[in-house]
């Protein structure tokens, strides 16, 4: 099955997106999430849930960074495949990526530097328990990104992602994972967890930084 080409995004995707990028930047500034719907172009979105289900490189997922990397089925057991931009359709999610960091770092000041995401794919009974994207004072992912990749998704096929609040772990919000449903919220500051799913759950995550780069480390890594 190929996939169709028809994305037309232009340089000016920032004044395009802006009524839904200023959504984004309210919410944060208020709550420190966001949950959005239909914030990409249609072509955009089906290209990339097409070429989700398409890969035939995913690999296991793990915990941590160089060194520090290691696989534990206990916290999760999704898999994933990093994009690195050179398809047509990762190059304009970058490219959509890379506009709302513009937008946010100018309105809000976030000093975003640079951005990191992959296709994630979640087999049925696979899950991710209560983590944090960054750790507190560590400085490196600042905003995290989910977009869900999922047609005609049931309300009891589960797959929910379950964002907790800091203060009080009985207050969460849960976003089942429809079809182009997009969850951006601070890294540092919201615990989650992805419940198993009864079918194959797609997805892309990804996650703005800011740049840690030394002359002995270049953060982030290549």
């Amino acid at each position: 099955m190929a996939i169709q080409a028809d994305i037309h995004l232009t340089n000016n995707q920032e004044t395009d997106n802006t009524p839904s990028f200023s959504v984004i930047a309210d919410d944060i500034r208020a709550k420190g999430f966001s949950i959005q719907h239909g914030v990409l172009p249609p072509g955009l979105l089906d290209a990339l849930a097409v070429r989700a289900q398409q890969l035939h490189r995913y690999d296991p997922a793990g915990i941590g960074r160089e060194q520090q990397f290691q696989q534990n089925q206990f916290v999760r057991t999704d898999e994933i495949c990093w994009i690195d931009g050179t398809l047509p359709e990762t190059q304009e999610w970058l490219t959509w990526t890379t506009n709302l960091k513009t937008y946010l770092n100018r309105h809000l000041f976030l000093g975003l530097f640079s951005f990191e995401s992959h296709f994630a794919h979640y087999p049925p009974g696979s899950f991710y328990k209560k983590h944090y994207d960054a750790f507190q004072g560590e400085a490196n992912r600042v905003l995290s990104v989910v977009l869900y990749l999922n047609s005609n998704w049931a309300a009891d096929e589960g797959g929910e992602l379950v964002i907790y609040s800091q203060d009080n772990a009985d207050d969460t919000v849960t976003v089942t994972p429809l079809m182009g449903t997009m969850v951006i919220f601070l890294s540092e500051e919201f615990p989650h967890e992805v419940l198993p799913a009864t079918r194959d759950r797609f997805s892309i995550a990804g996650w703005f930084r800011v740049n840690n780069s030394t002359a002995q480390r270049v953060d982030p890594p290549k």
